[in-house]
């Protein structure tokens, strides 16, 4: 399991949604809305994990349970400036009319 994180990504979350040092986001593939083919990333504020994989930036742990590698499993997450917005990039789905294939 491969999950990048930007410190830019992390700073955004911290401000955005009021969080601290030590505080944890779960990532959970959510359908619907902008990705691919239907599914987007869903984010979840934590009490505590016991989860399967996580990674820490700036401070804020972010975690992934089993369920929701096959999405997440190669992607970046990375804040654009000029569109002030969290963006996605996962390799796997940039064919979006044949996934997985490279």
């Amino acid at each position: 399991m491969k999950l990048m994180i930007t410190e830019r990504a992390a700073n955004f979350y911290k401000k955005e949604m009021d969080l601290n040092s030590g505080d944890i986001l779960r990532l959970y593939v959510r359908v619907g809305g902008i990705g691919s083919g239907g599914f987007s990333i869903g984010i979840m504020h934590e009490q505590e994990w016991r989860g399967s994989f996580s990674v820490e930036q700036s401070g804020i742990l972010f975690a992934v349970t089993e369920d929701d590698f096959w999405y997440v499993d190669g992607m970046t997450i990375d804040y654009d400036q000029d569109m002030d917005m969290v963006v996605y990039h996962q390799p796997k789905f940039d064919d979006l009319h044949h996934p997985l294939q490279t």
